[in-house]
């Protein structure tokens, strides 16, 4: 529920009740995971639990639900009769708990904590994803724009005025500071990403390497190879050791072809989430096995910038 948090409380702000339906057990292909959830009101439709698969059942089953007040549990799968009727030809089995969203599911969506869905399954506190875009550009735009999208927190730091406003990167908290001197006043955990893409070379390598020497969960910079090579020598000379600079992603973002800003994002907010899952970034058509190996949904809180 935590994924369509915002919408779910403006929908239970206009006085409307609201059937919620979340996947609770997963097994085998599926388009979402675990935690996925859906919602009804009697009018329209929040969220997708399934990809289109089995939207139109579970709407019956929220209209249960919103007729008696009662929760009910409805499985479908593939040994299920119902399945292609549905749409379910994915292979995946799957259980949906719906239930009306009450004060005390609503409570938990505003404070951003834990979540017990049923007596089956607890959907935990969301994690707050943070991304700090270091240098001012239209690549920086668009990589703002697009960690937004999906949940990031996003700063953008850059010492220019002119080029760091709001303006530029609505939604965004901007930063008109040294870039080295942000990053001292702020903690780098794993669930955050830092991005250099300034190249400016009075910065640079100090900020890669009080980046690469914190817990930041990924670390990129901006450039050509001849450029990651001078970084390269540049980290060493100010006594970043091997392991550290292996951590370096550089020349930054996956090989997708990009070449415009929006590509560009697109690129680095991949290689961003592949080093988060530790996936393999090889096509799906090339893997075996369920495409959604993991049990759970992890999404980031509603960030206040």
């Amino acid at each position: 529920m935590h994924e369509i948090a915002d919408r779910l409380l403006a929908a239970a702000a206009a006085g409307h009740p609201i059937a919620v339906a979340t996947a609770i057990s997963v097994e085998g292909s599926a388009p979402r995971t675990v935690g996925t959830s859906m919602a009804y009101d009697g009018i329209a439709v929040i969220g997708s639990i399934a990809g289109g698969c089995v939207e139109g059942a579970v709407v019956d089953a929220c209209e249960e639900v919103l007729a008696d007040g009662r929760p009910r549990t409805v499985e479908y799968g593939v040994d299920d009769e119902t399945a292609f009727s549905v749409g379910l030809t994915c292979g995946g089995q799957l259980r949906i708990h719906v239930q009306l969203l009450d004060d005390r599911l609503l409570g938990a969506l505003r404070e951003s904590q834990p979540l017990e869905v049923c007596r089956d399954y607890t959907e935990p506190a969301p994690v707050q994803r943070r991304m700090i875009i270091v240098g001012a550009m239209e690549f920086s735009a668009a990589l703002s724009a697009a960690a937004r999208m999906l949940g990031y927190a996003v700063t953008v730091c850059d010492p220019r005025p002119l080029f760091a406003t709001p303006e530029r990167f609505p939604g965004a908290s901007v930063v008109v500071q040294w870039p080295t001197e942000y990053l001292r006043s702020v903690d780098l955990d794993n669930n955050t990403a830092v991005c250099v893409l300034s190249h400016d070379w009075r910065f640079d390598s100090e900020v890669l390497a009080m980046a690469l020497s914190s817990g930041a969960g990924y670390v990129g910079a901006m450039g050509s190879r001849r450029t990651h090579e001078r970084r390269v020598a540049s980290l060493k000379e100010l006594g970043v050791g091997g392991e550290a600079i292996a951590r370096l992603h550089s020349p930054i973002g996956l090989d997708v072809g990009a070449s415009t800003p929006e590509e560009t994002a697109v690129s680095i907010l991949a290689e961003v989430l592949a080093v988060r899952t530790g996936a393999s970034t090889r096509s799906l058509a090339s893997t075996q096995g369920p495409i959604h190996s993991g049990t759970s949904l992890s999404v980031a809180p509603r960030a206040e910038v």
